[in-house]
């Protein structure tokens, strides 16, 4: 059987699958569950278009994945073909471990376990299953090999991860901001000292797609109407959680019933497969189905909860540099109890707070290093005379308040 595929990508164009384990990855039920969860969320609320995939995502990166191998063999770096396989798994399998909705529920199905974690169980449970043959991928993608930069380019400060969610998500959402130059950023990398850099020629595509990561958390990722529905969302899931726990039955699919009716520990899930394999079967599908019935439960704030989703009444959401006063959020609750009367505890799915952050160039955690010609290798930040991108390295925390309209 012939198992080098190609598929056409609306971002790339035509994209090959250039090993045969990939191919035996790609039909596996885990990966194919991934058509079934969107990339963004809710997003798709306030842009329409942002209806694409986790499985459009990771065929995109492993796509990207294959030039920068090719361009860093043309410049003499030693890789394998061993090493080139298992790092196109490595990318492939990075975003495996997503439940539904992707990061909208992120450690609310799983309390604790963050879908990095859920990968790398998913990736030793497919080893088993395809006999070892993912045991470079896995070290690969643990940071457990030798060769560094193999994992650098799975996840860093500029990893095909990254360099293909902005492309695609600004493909999909419409936001122009998010455009990067991706091609150029893959001819220009290179490795020194077992190290992933880039060279001097490519430094203003490296500011443009720290700049392009900046706006996009902004307008799209953390757009204000995204939070508040992805904060529906959870709230709903919390409230359909506490009901299942008093023994109340709720219409679930079977995996879906197990997760919400137990309450599971992070050890809990680890020892018992079984919660796993129910995981494992979920999807968009599994949640929304089960809002719209939901939409007629007999608990009030369940039922209501669930129809500001489906009719798309959002919360309103407020923003601000410093956090809420109890006296404003308590003046919130008063409003809301005049027409929907509730205990104090019940308010708090109506009328809540929270924070985020953004930061498009986090140093603590890695660097984008420029190989200069006169000085050697220097931090993009150094290197760069855009004055902005030292603003971007810090942390912007903003505070939200979400209530009715």
């Amino acid at each position: 059987m012939n198992k080098k595929k190609l598929f056409n990508d609306p971002v790339y164009g035509f994209v090959s699958i250039a090993y045969e384990t990939v191919f035996d990855l790609i039909e596996h039920p885990y990966f194919q569950r991934l058509r079934n969860i969107k990339q963004l969320g809710l997003t798709h609320l306030v842009y329409p278009g942002a209806l694409h995939t986790r499985f459009h995502h990771a065929l995109g990166a492993m796509h990207l994945m294959g030039i920068a191998l090719e361009t860093l063999k043309n410049k003499g770096v030693a890789i394998t073909e061993e090493e080139a396989e298992a790092v196109t798994i490595a990318i492939l399998l990075h975003d495996i471990g997503h439940g539904p909705f992707s990061h909208a529920l992120e450690s609310c199905i799983v309390p604790g376990v963050q879908h990095e974690a859920l990968s790398v169980l998913i990736m030793h449970r497919l080893n088993k299953t395809f006999n070892g043959k993912l045991s470079l991928a896995i070290a690969i993608f643990e940071n457990k090999y030798e060769k560094k930069f193999l994992h650098q380019l799975v996840s860093s400060q500029l990893d095909m991860d990254r360099l293909d969610y902005l492309n695609r998500d600004s493909f999909y959402t419409g936001v122009s901001e998010g455009v990067i130059g991706f091609d150029r950023i893959l001819k220009m990398l290179h490795v020194v000292n077992d190290e992933l850099v880039v060279e001097e020629k490519g430094i203003y595509s490296i500011e443009k797609f720290l700049i392009s990561r900046r706006l996009m958390y902004w307008q799209v990722y953390l757009h204000k109407t995204v939070i508040a529905a992805e904060q529906l969302l959870v709230k709903i899931f919390q409230r359909a959680k506490a009901i299942a726990n008093k023994g109340v039955p709720l219409f679930a699919s079977p995996s879906f019933n197990l997760l919400l009716a137990n309450q599971i520990s992070t050890a809990a899930f680890y020892e018992n497969e079984l919660y796993l394999d129910a995981f494992m079967k979920l999807d968009d599908s599994d949640l929304f189905s089960a809002i719209k019935v939901w939409a007629e439960h007999e608990d009030p704030i369940l039922a209501k909860l669930c129809k500001l989703l489906i009719d798309r009444k959002l919360f309103t959401i407020e923003m601000q540099n410093e956090a809420f006063t109890s006296k404003s959020i308590q003046a919130h609750k008063d409003k809301l109890n005049l027409s929907f009367p509730l205990t104090a505890q019940d308010q708090d799915y109506f009328v809540f707070t929270g924070m985020i952050t953004n930061n498009a160039y986090n140093m603590e955690v890695g660097k984008i290093n420029i190989l200069t010609k006169s000085k050697g290798l220097i931090d993009i930040a150094d290197a760069s005379d855009n004055l902005n991108l030292s603003a971007l390295s810090k942390t912007v925390e903003k505070y939200f308040i979400c209530y009715p309209k």
